[in-house]
This record gives C-alpha cells, sequence and structure tokens, in this order.
C-alpha cells in the first residue's frame, strides 16, 4: 500500500453526470462502490466534494446576491451533496461521518480536527462539507486546508480529464499529456491544477496532487494502490 492516507477532492459537476443540474444517482452510485473498494483496503480515506451542481456562490453577484452570502448558499450545497455521498456509501455498508466547517448539529458532527483524525484511525471514512466555513475561498481551498490538517499523504483530485496537459485537451488536440510534473513548471506554464491558493498550500506544505480521470471505474482503487493514473504534481 502506497499511501495510508488520502484526502479525495471532487467537484459538485462532477455528480451531474450528463444532467443539468442537480445529482445523478447512477453516478453517485458509481462514486460509492469506488470509495468502498478503496476503503476496505485499510487505506484512511477522506473525501470533499463541491458544490456547483447545486449552486456556484462566485456566479450569484451578476443576479443581485453579494458574494459573501453568496458564498455561503455555495457552502450549504456542498453539504446537501456529502449527504447524498454518505447516504450512499452507508447504503453499500461503509461506516462515513459528515463533518462541517459550520455548525449544523442535526446532519453532521461539527469539523474537530483530533475526532477527524480518530475516525479515520477506527477506518470511517470521513467526508468534509461546508467548504472552509469562510467566504471567498473555494473547495480546492478547503480541500487542501482539510488534507494538510489531517495529515494525508496526497490529494487525489477527481476530474473528468486524465490528467494535466500542456493545453486544454478539449480545445487543442495536440495537447500532450504530463505524467509527472513539477510544482514550480506549474507556476511557470499558468497551467490550471488548482486555484492558487489551494495550489500555493500544497506547494508550502509538501503536499503531492494527482489529477486523475475519477468517472473511469477502477482507477481511483490503481491509485490507492500506488499505481501510475493520471499526472502528479509533486517536487
Amino acid at each position: 500500500m502506497k499511501y495510508k492516507r488520502i484526502l479525495l477532492k471532487l467537484s459538485g459537476e462532477a455528480l451531474m453526470a450528463d444532467k443539468e443540474f442537480g445529482i445523478d444517482h447512477n453516478r453517485l452510485n458509481q462514486y460509492a462502490k469506488e470509495l468502498k473498494a478503496v476503503a476496505e483496503t485499510g487505506v484512511e480515506l477522506s473525501v470533499v466534494v463541491g458544490g456547483g451542481n447545486i449552486f456556484r456562490g462566485i456566479q450569484t453577484e451578476v443576479g443581485g446576491i453579494e458574494r459573501v452570502q453568496g458564498d455561503y448558499m455555495g457552502m450549504l450545497a456542498t453539504v446537501i451533496n456529502g449527504m447524498a455521498i454518505q447516504s450512499a456509501m452507508e447504503d453499500l455498508g461503509v461506516k462515513t461521518r459528515l463533518m462541517t466547517a459550520i455548525n449544523m448539529e442535526q446532519i453532521a458532527e461539527p469539523f474537530i480536527r483530533r475526532r477527524a483524525l480518530r475516525h479515520l484511525e477506527k477506518g470511517r471514512v470521513v467526508i468534509f462539507g461546508g467548504g472552509t466555513g469562510n467566504p471567498y475561498f473555494t473547495t480546492d481551498t478547503a480541500a487542501t486546508l482539510r488534507a494538510i490538517e489531517i495529515e494525508a499523504d496526497v490529494i487525489l483530485k477527481g476530474t473528468r480529464v486524465d490528467g494535466i496537459y500542456t493545453a486544454d485537451p478539449e480545445k487543442d488536440k495536440s495537447a500532450t499529456r504530463y505524467e509527472k510534473i513539477s510544482f514550480d513548471e506549474v507556476f511557470k506554464k499558468g497551467l490550471n491544477v488548482m486555484d492558487m491558493t489551494a495550489f500555493t498550500l500544497c506547494n508550502e506544505n509538501k503536499l503531492p496532487i494527482i489529477v486523475f480521470d475519477m468517472n473511469k471505474p477502477g482507477n481511483l482503487q490503481k491509485l490507492a494502490n500506488g499505481e501510475t493514473v493520471g499526472t502528479l504534481v509533486e517536487f
């Protein structure tokens, strides 16, 4: 086993599949099975999911909602997604805990670092909702912060593309994929991996990132087993 403890970052949009908004239950169940397979290997697994399939705070100012209010609405959307993932996993018999940065005791535990570590040590999958609990920070930053706090070995960023390319592969057919790339190279080439706050946090805390295609069955388990999948951002 290459990694003892990992944090998986999923976008809210990933849960939509081909829908225009909301949660596609086939996609949700697919992810739950993937997560279960990894958890059963003994890897300590945590998850941060975005809320863009329900609400995107950064787009609200156009509609007349102020940015701070919109960001809090986006945080609540991440909790809804976290509850969905929790329910799908528990249907498969996986023990989980949903922890939120904003207190909402009736549906989730408040995020307390020592408690989160204890859950992981006991083999529970921990889902972190509510972002960082502060406006102006993305769920990429929340994922990085939580990964550092729980001393994860790596952040796995599940996307719809199979890694980091020299250009957008959906627009430029000549784009080539990196198998490995350094943080400095990403900075110099202006590649879009995470938002700058999150990426800088990873760099400063020596936390590697792997960008991979989450929608290809088995990829997550291969990564947990130490196989080469996607693109590794390292030092």
